[in-house]
């Protein structure tokens, strides 16, 4: 089928279905959109998709949301594209908001928290895997192993800002590929290896060029403009209407910024978000952070979306001068839409240049660098949850440059212990799978916690 043959109406429906079956985090999320376009349908070539994701990988936000949306955009233009984007997030974001408001009102209730005990240690096998489902993926020689190691030292235990560590390990691939590309196995190539499927495709060729995807300074200015009045739009009337210092503004302001340097993805971004949720802002406590993963790991779409629970949670509590709830829902609109109307615009903007840019190596190299970067930054997060989940007291030291994390040996969860252990060997040993184990491990953690 080629693509012009793709009506827009037909494409919305394969993308509602796409958003409708996004469980299982971005590795599940891409491997469903290869299956459903590559080799079901065959509306993109297997060298066109690699391409698209590579890129998507570099950019901050949720790498699968921007592959629908990027997809989208190359087969019907800028509908096309949000088309794809949103209906990839609205499941999700449906589902997240009655989670929320459910927790909001219950969650202190015995049955509940117990459900959520168990949710806990299951997430923390689950980003343990996903540490080495990117490491096996990403860190294909020494080099990138140091790059790894190097990030997780310079944020676990020198305090470096996320941002930096990911602009760091940008650049220094980008000039190390362009001085040694040889440092550097190619990308693609890896990945068609790995995905041995047939790129005899009908839809977008590799080699083929659509009019949309033209780069053009005049298009790209107003993108631009366009782009950040609706981004920022709605956060300065809620200055207007609330005030800087209300919880809809902070909240928009601090997701805004979070939206800018969440490279790598969710996982990668967590430990950041959840540490100034929790020590800056007060708008969630410690364990709350793993509920609200483990919400987002059971429901569709984006497992950043675990941000509009963080929105509505510090919303709820604040509340004046609204109601609880309806405060809830306003900051969990407004989290959510800071969030990703910038995945629009690095889709809508950058895209013809990413285009244009096929094949490049030195910006190949870079993605590879920061993709070992981001395994290093998951190792932090997998350990700071790791912390959070097995001890009930956690304090930071800080000794010169260094700060560690020392947990206190008398409050050990045994419990939470037995049962991230389970959930690991569920994962790796018995091949169980992402609703398998978390079912699982809600109905024995609520067991072990109404029980005893």
């Amino acid at each position: 089928m080629s693509v012009g043959a793709v009506s827009f109406r037909e494409a919305v429906r394969v993308w509602a279905r796409i958003g409708l079956l996004s469980f299982g985090g971005p590795a599940g999320q891409v491997a469903l959109m290869h299956e459903e376009l590559v080799e079901r349908r065959r509306w993109i070539d297997e060298e066109r998709f690699l391409h698209a994701l590579n890129y998507c990988m570099l950019l901050p936000g949720p790498e699968a949301q921007q592959l629908a949306t990027y997809i989208g955009w190359l087969m019907h233009g800028a509908r096309g594209g949000l088309a794809a984007g949103a209906l990839f997030v609205l499941p999700g974001f449906v589902a997240i908001l009655a989670l929320s408001a459910l927790y909001a009102s219950f969650h202190q209730l015995p049955a509940v928290a117990a459900v959520f005990f168990g949710l806990k240690a299951a997430v923390l096998a689950i980003v343990v895997e996903a540490v080495r489902r990117v490491g096996k993926r990403a860190l294909r020689n020494r080099l990138l192993v140091a790059i790894s190691a190097l990030a997780f030292v310079a944020i676990f235990f020198f305090d470096v800002p996320y941002p930096a560590v990911v602009v760091g390990a940008g650049a220094f691939g980008f000039v190390a590929g362009r001085a040694r590309p040889a440092w550097f196995p190619s990308g693609a190539k890896q990945a068609q290896g790995d995905a041995g499927a047939d790129t005899v495709v009908g839809g977008l060729a590799a080699t083929g060029g659509l009019a949309h995807t033209r780069p053009s300074a005049r298009r790209a200015a107003r993108v631009a403009v366009v782009g950040a009045a609706v981004w920022l739009g709605p956060v300065a009337a809620l200055v207007a209407a609330f005030g800087r210092a209300s919880v809809f503004v902070r909240e928009g302001a601090f997701f805004a910024k979070a939206a800018v340097v969440t490279f790598g993805g969710a996982y990668a971004v967590l430990g950041y978000i959840a540490q100034r949720a929790v020590e800056t802002y007060g708008w969630l406590r410690p364990g709350e952070m793993l509920d609200g993963l483990g919400l987002a790991e059971t429901t569709p779409g984006p497992l950043i979306m675990v941000v509009q629970f963080v929105g509505f949670l510090g919303a709820h509590r604040a509340g004046a001068p609204l109601p609880p709830m309806l405060a809830g829902v306003l900051g969990s609109l407004v989290t959510v839409w800071v969030t990703f109307v910038p995945c629009f615009v690095w889709i809508f903007l950058g895209g013809p240049y990413i285009e244009r840019l096929r094949g490049h190596r030195a910006l190949g190299a870079a993605l590879s660098a920061i993709t070992a970067a981001v395994v290093g930054v998951i190792v932090n997060l997998s350990l700071w949850f790791a912390l959070h989940v097995v001890f009930h007291r956690v304090d930071a030291r800080v000794v010169g440059p260094l700060r560690l994390w020392v947990p206190a040996p008398a409050t050990i969860d045994v419990a939470a212990l037995a049962l991230s252990a389970l959930a690991m060997l569920a994962i790796f040993r018995f091949k169980l799978g992402l609703p398998k184990t978390l079912a699982g491990a809600a109905v024995l953690g609520a067991s072990i916690r109404l029980l005893f």
